[in-house]
């Protein structure tokens, strides 16, 4: 599924968060991490799972999530290829 790059920055600016994009080889784990503020996180391609506050999900390339400010999160590349994905940051 390809994802508008432009639509995404448009919308989550309009809703106050930034806009970055990340790259993971396979395997790598981000470990329980803790925000001040709400994230969103967007797949781009590869086999993605994150886990928040112990709840375990796959993500689909082009399906947002929402990880709420101040919960414990993982992120996991299951995939044997890099993954790129989406995330964003709400501004103060």
């Amino acid at each position: 599924m390809a994802v508008n790059l432009g639509g995404v920055l448009k919308s989550w600016s309009n809703r106050g968060f930034s806009f970055g994009v990340w790259s993971d080889p396979p395997g790598r784990v981000l470990k329980d991490y803790v925000h001040e503020v709400d994230k969103l996180i967007l797949v781009l391609e590869g086999s993605v799972e994150i886990e928040i506050g112990g709840k375990v999900a796959a993500l689909k390339p082009g399906k947002e999530v929402l990880v709420p400010a101040k919960t414990v999160h993982t992120v996991r590349n299951k995939g044997k290829n890099p993954s790129r994905w989406l995330y964003g940051y709400k501004l103060r």
